[in-house]
């Protein structure tokens, strides 16, 4: 079977919201895509108070200096397309008060007809969670527990009730409902988070940081499903983040998903040999409007299914 294949959809500062992202949606069920995807980034804070993922002296990129809101970037594409699935990879779900994202949620899928992917994760930034105002930066694990918690309820039968930290709901009817149960995916880079996904979750969203770690990654969380007794499988959606160029990239050192399209198709082709069941494919970033993003997304796509991705 081939991989799935999705593409990011055009959430940055050089694209029109309300214009570009219904006209890509369009035009990448019409290639072929099967899924499209969001992420989030909710502040650029400035002056910096830490580094990009935590991680001191590591810059932020300017692109996230804008980036439009992913469940009403969801919404555009829902409306404009019949087919391809609604992902987040990610949702930053503790920046979120768990009902009204569940709710939410489960309007977006009753809408689309069920095509709704759910992928959150705990995120990194302090700016953001002060933003926020849900839960300090320190209790994310928790909050992402009950997000998932509080999905689970609101999305299943009526009457719902949960008595959570945050979210207190005596007994009462919610709807809609999502037109299927809407899958859960975790981010889950460390062992604790690998837990959370098997005992919780159905699914996992790794990034491409190198074949050969995202393998070993894929072993020890299929390894931790098997000693815990999980019996449902787990769904792979891998998020590669290209760095586009007309021309190939020369010499060494080239990442993950750099370069130009037969490089990024050669990138497609080593990580679906892990067995990873679909590759999300993000080129936004360095393209110059939503034309030259379609482009590179057609010839993404034809590349990969002539070379047997």
């Amino acid at each position: 079977m081939a991989t799935r294949l999705g593409i990011g959809l055009p959430q940055q500062r050089q694209y029109d919201l309300g214009r570009d992202v219904p006209d890509v949606a369009r035009a990448v069920e019409r290639i072929g895509y099967d899924s499209v995807w969001v992420y989030e980034r909710a502040l650029f804070p400035e002056p910096a108070t830490q580094g990009l993922y935590g991680i001191e002296g590591l810059p932020w990129p300017d692109s996230y200096r804008h980036v439009a809101d992913p469940l009403v970037t969801l919404t555009l594409a829902a409306a404009a397309t019949e087919r391809v699935r609604l992902g987040s990879s990610v949702l930053v779900a503790p920046l979120h008060m768990p009902f009204q994202l569940a709710k939410a949620l489960a309007s977006l899928d009753a809408a689309s007809g069920g095509r709704v992917i759910a992928g959150f994760g705990t995120g990194w930034s302090l700016d953001e969670y002060a933003a926020a105002g849900i839960r300090p930066i320190e209790e994310r694990g928790r909050v992402l527990d009950e997000v998932i918690d509080v999905c689970r309820a609101v999305w299943g039968p009526d009457p719902v009730r949960y008595d959570g930290g945050i979210t207190k709901i005596a007994s009462a009817v919610v709807g809609p409902k999502p037109a299927r149960p809407i899958p859960i995916l975790l981010a889950a880079g460390t062992r604790r988070a690998q837990k959370r996904l098997v005992e919780h979750a159905d699914g996992w969203l790794p990034v491409a940081m190198g074949v050969e770690q995202v393998a070993s990654q894929w072993d020890a969380l299929r390894d931790l499903a098997a000693e815990r007794g999980r019996q449902q499988p787990i769904r792979t959606v891998l998020r590669a983040n290209a760095s586009y160029s007309a021309k190939a990239y020369e010499g060494a050192g080239r990442r993950p998903f750099q370069g130009d399209v037969d490089q990024i198709v050669e990138d497609l082709l080593a990580y679906a040999a892990i067995g990873l069941e679909e590759i999300l494919v993000d080129v936004q970033s360095g393209l110059r409007d939503a034309e030259e993003l379609k482009d590179v997304a057609e010839e993404v796509f034809e590349k990969a299914r002539a070379a047997g991705v």
